[in-house]
Parts: structure tokens; C-alpha cells; sequence
């Protein structure tokens, strides 16, 4: 695993982000492997769930956000692999940068692998290449069981993101909707825009 394509698509003398030659500082001691949920107020507004394996975060774009009701299939759209340091990042991305806009730390925490085969845990690594990841989570906002399920393959390949029907479902609750602010910060995203870039950080990309 490989953060190449990461760099190849920014340029750090322009923008803040994490270069991944730092080391790894955003673990904070973390004796198990991290999660982050980043809100990022890009051309189309998203979430991004990474997970770190095998020292990088692997990464995918979640439309409509996290979800704790079981019934909801949320769609996961795999991206680059980032950096470790990259679960500390909260900014403004120029709007003239690759994925220029705000980004906001929504959620963080430790996951655990819960992924099973016959003879014990699958790896995460061999169970993202199977398309089948089971993680338990230990986050601010959201926490215990989830999925994430690829379907089709080639290009026709989709994923998705479902919390497992444990003691931290509730489907009365959206946390996308009611807790918006940092878990770091406790700013919105049009806090953070305004405090760092004077109110420009929406970007176009």
C-alpha cells in the first residue's frame, strides 16, 4: 500500500495537507489501529472514512454519511490511500487544489478487525481485496459494528457501508444531520472556512 497517488495529486507548497513523510504523530499512542470521518465541503459536499492498514489510511468517499440504522446501505466510494497523518488533518484546501474546499474532523477513534475466517481473523488488507471488511468501532459519534460490502466488479464495482444491528444502532438517530461540529475543533464547517481563509474555503474540487 501506497500514498504515491496521493502525492502525485497535490501540490504541498500550496496547500496544508499532510506530505505522509511525517510519520505517523495522528495515532496519538493509539495501541489499536485508528478510524477518522472527515466532513469535506468539496464541489459536491461528502464524507470520507478511512481506515488504517498496514500504515496508511485507506479510503472511501461516503455520499450521504455514516449511517447507525442497520437498514441504511450507504454508498462507499473507494479513493486514494492517505497518509496516517492525514487522520489529524482540519482545514481549507485551496479551491484551486485537487479536492479544494473545507475539511472537518466529524469522527475519530480505534477500530477493531472483527473480519472472520475459518481458522481465525482475516487480515485487513485480504479482506478489502475480498470486498468484505467487518470492523467494530470506538469512535465519539459512532461506534460498534459496521460493514463494508463491495458489490460487482471491474467497473461495475460498488461498496457500501452498513452499520451491523448491535447495542449502537438506533435507527431514531442521524448524526449526520444533528451533530455537525468537529469532534477536535468543535467548529462547523463554515467556522473553520471563515477562521482560516477568510470565508473562501468551498472549493471546486
Amino acid at each position: 500500500m501506497s500514498t504515491k497517488h496521493y502525492r502525485q495529486k497535490r501540490d504541498f507548497r500550496r496547500t496544508d495537507e499532510p506530505s505522509g513523510k511525517g510519520g505517523d504523530s495522528s495515532r496519538n499512542g493509539a495501541e489499536q489501529p485508528v478510524f477518522v470521518v472527515q466532513k469535506h465541503d468539496a464541489s459536491t459536499q461528502h464524507y470520507d472514512f478511512r481506515l488504517e492498514v498496514d500504515g496508511v489510511l485507506k479510503s472511501w468517499a461516503i455520499p450521504k454519511g455514516p449511517s447507525v440504522d442497520p437498514k441504511e446501505k450507504r454508498l462507499a466510494i473507494p479513493t486514494e490511500d492517505h497518509p496516517l497523518d492525514y487522520a489529524g488533518f482540519e482545514g481549507v484546501i485551496p479551491k484551486d487544489e485537487y479536492g479544494g474546499g473545507t475539511v472537518l474532523i466529524w469522527d475519530r477513534g480505534t477500530y477493531e478487525n472483527i473480519t472472520d475466517k475459518d481458522d481465525g481473523k482475516r487480515s485487513m488488507a485480504d479482506a478489502i481485496d475480498d470486498g468484505h471488511v467487518l470492523v467494530k468501532l470506538q469512535g465519539e459519534k459512532i461506534s460498534g459494528g459496521y460493514a463494508l460490502h463491495r458489490t460487482g466488479s471491474g467497473e461495475d464495482a460498488r461498496w457500501l457501508l452498513i452499520k451491523m444491528d448491535d447495542d449502537h444502532a438506533d435507527a431514531r438517530r442521524n448524526p449526520v444531520s444533528t451533530e455537525t461540529e468537529s469532534v477536535v475543533s468543535h467548529r462547523t464547517l463554515d467556522e473553520i472556512a471563515d477562521e482560516e481563509s477568510g470565508g473562501e474555503g468551498r472549493g471546486d474540487g
